[in-house]
């Protein structure tokens, strides 16, 4: 008989045991949105300062490609640099630096300068006196006078008015 009631549980169906369990209900998904309204506010203000940043940047990196074109043109003759044709030099240089002022200064405030206004206008717009009282005054004679001081202070004072002029 015992035998007889296991071999009736064995064929009699048992129930699913995992049928019966509920599902537990999951919470929603966390959102990435900020809960908050500082921090929402927050958010808006460092994303609006990542824009106007990258804005100045472009902005900046835009209105200087005529000093990145100039100190390009300025290596390119310095690596020419002929010792035998001083006075080639001596008018590269100082059509380079002319036309580096044009394309940073309005034209009527550049163009009709001459010889010490010139060399005045170049030290006051790069915070020197190397022009003026220095190798720079080469600029102001005539143009195709060889270079009688040393050329790479030259070139060192005309890289560095490229960098640094100011209106």
């Amino acid at each position: 008989m015992h035998h007889l009631r296991r071999r009736a549980l064995a064929s009699s169906p048992q129930p699913d045991p995992v049928a019966g369990l509920i599902d537990i209900p999951l919470p929603p998904a966390i959102s990435l949105w900020p809960q908050t309204w500082p921090l929402r506010i927050a958010l808006a203000v460092a994303t609006a300062g990542l824009l106007f940043g990258l804005w100045r940047l472009t902005y900046w990196w835009y209105r200087n490609r005529y000093r990145r074109a100039a100190l390009t043109e300025l290596a390119a003759i310095q690596r020419t640099w002929n010792p035998e044709n001083p006075a080639g030099t001596s008018i590269a240089l100082a059509s380079l630096i002319r036309r580096t002022a044009l394309a940073a200064f309005p034209r009527g405030q550049v163009a009709s300068l001459a010889g010490q206004a010139w060399l005045a206008f170049l030290d006051r717009t790069a915070n020197t006196r190397d022009f003026s009282e220095g190798v720079g005054r080469v600029l102001a004679r005539e143009a195709y006078q060889p270079i009688a001081d040393d050329p790479r202070a030259l070139f060192g004072i005309i890289r560095h008015w490229i960098k640094a002029h100011h209106a």
